[in-house]
């Protein structure tokens, strides 16, 4: 982890009452999609487009989460798989499988996952903070879980997620 990610991380939960009390925790619009058994909600803000998945052109030596990249009207988008970089059991690709187009710091980024689901306006009351794991497994890209009904989501932060020097989508200076 980074200095900014452990700075951010501390922050938030210092800040998770004042947070809650001014809204900036969570609330607002999400976009919820399934990778395996669980359900995940990402900012509808960052979201382009859906698009159904299309086999991308490899790059060599490329991680395997990155499947390559496609041409979107001109733009050439690296599409990464959530699938794999979260250690899903299984990533087929089926009638199902779609690329959620991500604005991220300013590039065009595409995220396969299993399905999307619908999106949803969490209140933030629906939103809890994520529980404390132990520190082998970053979490730093959880903000919180949404609790809709029955539904439980794992509420993401796409843009540092996608960001994070690991992926090597967008250039650290």
């Amino acid at each position: 982890m980074n200095m900014i990610t452990d700075a951010t991380h501390v922050a938030q939960h210092e800040a998770a009452r004042q947070q809650a009390q001014h809204g900036v925790h969570a609330g607002g619009e999400y976009l919820t999609f399934r990778l395996g058994s669980e359900e995940y909600g990402i900012d509808i803000l960052r979201v382009q487009e859906i698009r159904s998945y299309e086999t991308p052109t490899r790059i060599a030596n490329a991680p395997s989460f990155i499947k390559g990249v496609v041409n979107l009207r001109g733009v050439i988008v690296p599409i990464v798989d959530l699938r794999l970089k979260l250690g899903c059991d299984t990533a087929d690709y089926d009638g199902f499988t779609v690329v959620i187009v991500l604005n991220v710091k300013g590039r065009v980024v595409g995220a396969v996952v299993d399905s999307v689901s619908d999106v949803l306006q969490l209140s933030k009351d629906a939103v809890k903070d994520a529980p404390e794991l132990a520190s082998s497994m970053d979490t730093s890209f959880i903000t919180g879980i949404g609790n809709v009904g029955d539904r439980m989501l794992i509420l993401m932060d796409i843009e540092s997620f996608m960001s994070s020097a690991d992926m090597g989508l967008i250039s650290h200076h």
